[in-house]
């Protein structure tokens, strides 16, 4: 497979920007996505937060397999140290959970500015990840219940706005996007398996084939049954396509169409509810 490049020219730039919306909170939720908790950490996610207190939330677990995210909650939460919540994009039941945590993780910045003599204030959050992780759902849901615009702070554009989510909390609005940095190809793979990196960086034939290797080492009885393949058969595009009547002019299978079926039905959590980085790695 050919190498996944994506190094945009602009990354100096967005660099930037989420140090100078950083500089602004006191409580950071870090987003990953539940089907690859490992590849859609930011490597320099601690230089980049400093000393910030940092919620990790497992986001997309309604894709993942539900045994590893338990798992991988509990490795997370031994290795940086920091809470972790297992969340699903569409579904509220978390809500409560995640707006104690954030308002026990602001406690301490509060007690700060009492203690030189202040009024206490809002603990101020702000959501950031790779793209495509479901950062703006997660927003989305924290401000579903309150549409209250606190205007913009000090030191940052008028485009950025703050939610009250609760009297105790006030959410930015927009979303801390980090860059990517795609120097780990096979981290990179998995990334563009969930959408996480822009289309024009890949070619959709090879990481489809790449996808493809993947679920059959790891749950191919789910892959073959949701394609309706025989045993005996190699699970390539053409079977797949076959099987499926994806064909073009003369009966031929149609590659670029599979291709882009595969990945869609993984991304939808069609052909199954499945966890791609080893909890042992």
């Amino acid at each position: 497979m050919s190498h996944i490049h994506w190094y945009p020219g602009h990354i100096a730039k967005a660099e930037r920007k989420l140090k100078e919306q950083l500089s602004l909170v006191d409580v950071v939720i870090e987003v990953l996505d539940a089907r690859i908790p490992q590849s859609s950490i930011y490597p320099e996610i601690k230089k980049l937060l400093g000393e910030i207190p940092r919620l990790i939330i497992l986001n997309k677990a309604d894709l993942a397999d539900e045994g590893l995210t338990k798992a991988w909650k509990a490795k997370l939460e031994n290795k940086f140290d920091h809470p972790v919540i297992i969340s699903s994009s569409h579904k509220g039941n978390d809500y409560s959970s995640i707006i104690n945590k954030l308002i026990e993780l602001g406690k301490p910045k509060m007690i700060k500015l009492i203690q030189k003599g202040l009024l206490p204030r809002p603990v101020r959050v702000m959501v950031v990840g790779m793209p495509n992780v479901g950062k703006s759902s997660i927003i989305n849901k924290l401000i579903k219940k309150s549409k209250t615009k606190t205007g913009a702070k000090a030191g940052v554009t008028r485009m950025q706005q703050w939610v009250r989510v609760n009297p105790r909390i006030d959410l930015l609005d927009t979303p801390g996007i980090i860059p990517l940095k795609l120097d780990d190809q096979k981290t990179a793979q998995k990334l563009a398996f969930v959408n996480s990196v822009s289309e024009n960086a890949y070619q959709n034939e090879e990481v489809a084939i790449a996808l493809i290797e993947e679920l059959c080492t790891l749950y191919k009885k789910e892959f073959y049954c949701h394609y309706k393949l025989l045993a005996e058969q190699e699970p390539t595009l053409e079977n797949i396509a076959i099987s499926r009547n994806w064909l073009v002019s003369g009966s031929n299978p149609d590659i670029t169409r599979t291709a882009a079926y595969i990945l869609k039905d993984f991304r939808d959590g069609k052909i199954g509810k499945f966890t791609l980085d080893s909890i042992n790695e």
